[in-house]
């Protein structure tokens, strides 16, 4: 018979083999809820990491002046705005809690949707008018200021024993250009606003635009600048070589309120080169049609016309080689009238605007009209009178 202690050891092995897998089997249950605990707390990161993108794509600042989608909080408030008066939306936004505008009564209006005020601002930069060729800055301020040197520094030849004197100082002028508010009103009737096939923001921008344009045109030409921009023409002019700063050199075309019969087109090569050569290579030639039409019809001395039609679309004509720029706001061919301005107006003439554009819904002045009234501040003024030359009909 086998003893107690024999048996004993014949039991270890099973027992060790029992006792392995119980622990083994203990350990891959602990893993697996290990696994799983970490695999839900991954899922649960990510969801608050998504969760944090979609506010921060919410919450972001709509950006003026560039394409959005159709579905844009500030554009539906908007919109909402202009057909119902409902302003709860724009107040809410957060371009409108940053100071643009705040209140309908008390501030002057809501900030115009990107889409419209994008087309607004294309369209006035498409425009015949003097904004196409001169220099236009966005300012946040009520005016703008320009430092023009227009003086040089002096200069002498000296040995390398002689004493060296002072030489002259340069001056520098500040020209202020202060912003003047352009306005608006086209109105409609509530049940056009009503109708939802009706593209309220289209038409909106079309009729904003065009007031703007003429206005702008008008001024940037001829504006006595008070409360609105100061023209280039109504500054006074001096033969070219004898103007004083603050004047713009003149030629005449050597017969009262016509060209010359004898020699017509030596008028244009004497005003192309009465610019400095500096400002040639940018110049532009500025007219209406009515003086653009008499101009194409002269011819130079071997019967071939100074005017060339553009080849390419968009391209503006030329004449002399230097592109024409129609803008009807231009005088007419009359005595000592000047009709036919040339220069770098990139250099010459500055326009300033702040680049946010407000409308204030009124229901009630029009019955049963709605009155948009929009406005915009914009100012613009000479910058370098050497930059630009006018044509007088005159002798």
């Amino acid at each position: 018979m086998p003893n107690s202690e024999t048996k004993s050891r014949t039991r270890d092995p099973v027992s060790s083999v029992s006792e392995v897998k119980g622990a083994f089997h203990d350990f891959m249950n602990n893993f697996n809820a290990f696994q799983s605990d970490v695999k839900s707390k991954i899922d649960n990161q990510e969801e608050r990491i998504n969760m944090l993108d979609r506010k921060s794509q919410t919450l972001s600042r709509p950006v003026l002046a560039t394409a959005v989608d159709q579905g844009a909080p500030h554009q539906k408030a908007f919109n909402a705005y202009i057909r119902t008066g409902d302003d709860d939306g724009l107040r809410g936004l957060d371009v409108e809690l940053k100071g643009l505008s705040t209140a309908v009564n008390s501030d002057g209006g809501f900030l115009v949707d990107p889409k419209t005020s994008e087309t607004v601002q294309s369209s006035l930069k498409g425009a015949s008018s003097l904004r196409a060729i001169a220099n236009v800055v966005t300012v946040d301020a009520s005016s703008y200021d320009v430092l023009v040197d227009h003086t040089d520094v002096g200069a002498g030849w000296s040995s390398e024993g002689d004493t060296l004197g002072e030489s002259d100082t340069p001056k520098v002028d500040r020209i202020s250009i202060p912003l003047h508010e352009l306005s608006a009103l086209p109105k409609a009737s509530q049940r056009l606003l009503d109708d939802s096939a009706f593209d309220i923001e289209g038409w909106l921008a079309a009729r904003i635009v065009d007031k703007f344009a003429r206005s702008e045109g008008a001024a940037f030409v001829s504006g006595d600048g008070v409360n609105k921009p100061k023209g280039f023409v109504t500054y006074n002019s001096a033969p070219t070589g004898q103007e004083a700063w603050g004047e713009l050199g003149h030629v005449t075309t050597g017969a009262m309120g016509d060209f010359n019969p004898s020699n017509p087109a030596d008028a244009l090569v004497e005003l192309v080169y009465a610019l400095g050569a500096r400002y040639r290579a940018n110049a532009t030639f500025v007219m209406n049609s009515k003086t653009a039409g008499s101009v194409r019809k002269l011819k130079d001395t071997d019967g071939r016309f100074l005017w060339s039609d553009s080849l390419a679309a968009g391209e503006p004509a030329r004449l002399l080689g230097y592109p024409v720029l129609i803008s009807e706001d231009m005088p007419d061919i009359d005595d000592w009238a000047p009709a036919i301005a040339f220069g770098d107006f990139a250099s010459g003439y500055t326009i300033a605007e702040r680049p946010d554009l407000r409308v204030l819904r009124d229901p009630f002045s029009a019955k049963p009209n709605v009155l948009f009234y929009a406005t915009k501040r914009v100012g613009g003024d000479v910058t370098d009178f050497a930059a630009i030359k006018l044509l007088k009909f005159a002798a």
